[in-house]
C-alpha cells in the first residue's frame, strides 16, 4: 500500500490561485478511478477534480471556501500501488474508539491459586457508532448523525426544501453518496419524509452561510462596480407587436435545423445596427489608465441565471452574425454556461451586456453595470396595454427597456439617442433586414 497525494492543477494560463468551492468525498471514502473529488473556481469557470486511481480518502487539504495555490497538496490518498508521497502529511483520520475501563483482577481470598481455575469470559469488543444504513437510492433512513450534513446540490436542496423533504432521511445514488435530482424522483411522497403543516410557531433559528465560489465572485463584481461606476439608468416604452408578429411568422417558417427565434436575437441585431452610429458604447473604461477601449468587434454578453449563480456567457462577434446564427450561438453559451461546460473565454471578453428576467422582467429595473463596459440594455416582460392611436384605444404588446450607462464617459443625450435607435428599429423590424 502507498500514498497518493493530488495537487491542485494549472487550470489555465496564467492562473495561480483557484478557490475550492466544494468536496465530493469525505475522509475515509472510498473512490474510483475517475470519480470526482471535488470542485474548484477561477473567475467564473468551475473544474472538476478526477480521482486518477481507486483508493481510500486519507486527507483533505483545505475547506470549501479557502484559496489554493496551483501546485499545492489538494487530497492524498491510500492506494494499492506506491503511490507518490515520499513522507505521510499528518492524516486527519477519524479517532479509534475507546476500548473501555482495563478489567480489574478479581480478588483472592486465600494464598495460592483462585478457587474456580474456569478463566472468566473476556469483556466483549466496544461497538462502534452505528452509522445510518446504507439504504437504496431515493429511500428514506433514519437521520443522519447531527452536524452531518447530506451531499446536495443547491438546486437538489431548494428542490426538497419546496417539496418539504429532509435530505437528511434520504440516500443519494451520485458520487459518495451525493443526493441527486434522481433520488427525489424516485421518492415517493410519504408521511415521514414530509414534514407535517404545524400552527404558528417561532422560528428563533440563525444559519451562518459562507459566501464562498460564485457567489462571492458576484458580491465582489458587483461591490466593484458600485464603488467605481456613476450610473445613469434610461427606461423607454417600446411597442413590440409588429416585432412579435414577426417572430411568430419565422418560427413557423424555420427549419429543423434552426433555432426558434425569441426576442433576443432582434436586439442583438438592433443594437449592433445602433452601434454603427454610436461606437464608442460597445467600450471598456479602463479607469486606472485613463483610456477607453473602442471595440470594433459586438461582443454580447448575455447574463444568464443558473443554479451555480448568475453568469454572462458571451455571444461574440455579433456584428458578422445574421439573425438565425445569433439564436443558435446564444443558445449553445447559454446552454454551456447552465450546465457549466462553458470555458473562460465563452464568459469573458463582452463589450456591452443584455439582461433580461423573461416574464420576472417588471415594469422597470436599474441593472448594474458589467464593468469595465460602459452600457447595458434590461428588458423587461411585455405586456398588453391600451395605447392611444389619436382616436381611440388599441390593444398594443408593450415592453419596457431599462439601460444603465456609465455617465461618467456616456453623455444622458447619447444614452436616450441610443436607446431611441433600438426602439425605432424594434417597432419596424423590418428595418433590421434593411442593408445600409
Amino acid at each position: 500500500m502507498g500514498q497518493h497525494t493530488i495537487k491542485v492543477p494549472d487550470v489555465g494560463e496564467g492562473i495561480a490561485e483557484v478557490e475550492l468551492t466544494e468536496w465530493n468525498v469525505a475522509i475515509g471514502d472510498l473512490v474510483r478511478e475517475d470519480q470526482v473529488l471535488a470542485a474548484v473556481m477561477t473567475d467564473k469557470a468551475t473544474v472538476e477534480i478526477p480521482s486518477p486511481s481507486d483508493g481510500k480518502v486519507l486527507w483533505l487539504g483545505a475547506a470549501p471556501g479557502d484559496k489554493m495555490a496551483v501546485g499545492t497538496a489538494l487530497i492524498r490518498l491510500e492506494v494499492a500501488a506506491d503511490g507518490n508521497s515520499e513522507a505521510a502529511a499528518p492524516v486527519d483520520l477519524p479517532e479509534a474508539p475507546d476500548p473501555g475501563p482495563t478489567p480489574k483482577p478479581v480478588p483472592k481470598t486465600t494464598p495460592g491459586p483462585t478457587a474456580d481455575p474456569t478463566p472468566a469470559p473476556a469483556p466483549e469488543p466496544p461497538v462502534a457508532a452505528a452509522k445510518p444504513p446504507l439504504l437504496p437510492a431515493g429511500t428514506a433512513h433514519l437521520p443522519r448523525p447531527e452536524g452531518e450534513r447530506p451531499m446536495a446540490a443547491p438546486s437538489v436542496r431548494a428542490r426538497a426544501r419546496e417539496a418539504g423533504i429532509d435530505l437528511r432521511r434520504v440516500s443519494g445514488s451520485g458520487p459518495a453518496g451525493r443526493i441527486i435530482h434522481a433520488d427525489l424522483d424516485r421518492l415517493s411522497v410519504a408521511p415521514d419524509m414530509v414534514q407535517p403543516v404545524a400552527g404558528y410557531r417561532r422560528n428563533s433559528s440563525v444559519e451562518q452561510i459562507k459566501v464562498i465560489g460564485l457567489r462571492r465572485k458576484i458580491a465582489e463584481k458587483m461591490a466593484d462596480a458600485n464603488a467605481h461606476v456613476a450610473p445613469i439608468t434610461y427606461v423607454e416604452e417600446i411597442d413590440v407587436t409588429a416585432l412579435e408578429e414577426l417572430r411568430s411568422a419565422l418560427n413557423k417558417a424555420r427549419r429543423d435545423d434552426q433555432p426558434r427565434l425569441t426576442l433576443l436575437p432582434f436586439l442583438m441585431r438592433a443594437m449592433v445596427r445602433a452601434i454603427v452610429d454610436q461606437p464608442h458604447l460597445n467600450a471598456r473604461f479602463d479607469d486606472e489608465a485613463g483610456v477607453i477601449e473602442q471595440s470594433g468587434g459586438v461582443h454580447i454578453g448575455i447574463a444568464a441565471q443558473t443554479d451555480a449563480g448568475l453568469m454572462v456567457p458571451v455571444v461574440r462577434h455579433a456584428e458578422a452574425r445574421d439573425l438565425w446564427d445569433c439564436a443558435a450561438e446564444l443558445a449553445r453559451v447559454s446552454d454551456a454556461a447552465k450546465t457549466g461546460s462553458a470555458t473562460r473565454e465563452e464568459l469573458g471578453g463582452s463589450t456591452i451586456t443584455i439582461t433580461s428576467l423573461g416574464p420576472l422582467g417588471g415594469v422597470m429595473s436599474t441593472p448594474i453595470i458589467n464593468r469595465p463596459e460602459v452600457a447595458i440594455i434590461g428588458v423587461n416582460k411585455m405586456a398588453i396595454r391600451p395605447v392611444w392611436n389619436g382616436s381611440d384605444f388599441q390593444p398594443r404588446k408593450m415592453m419596457n427597456l431599462s439601460s444603465s450607462f456609465d455617465h461618467r464617459v456616456i453623455d444622458g443625450w447619447d444614452a436616450a439617442v441610443f436607446v431611441q435607435k433600438i426602439r425605432s428599429l424594434l417597432e419596424t423590424p423590418a428595418l433590421i433586414f434593411v442593408e445600409r
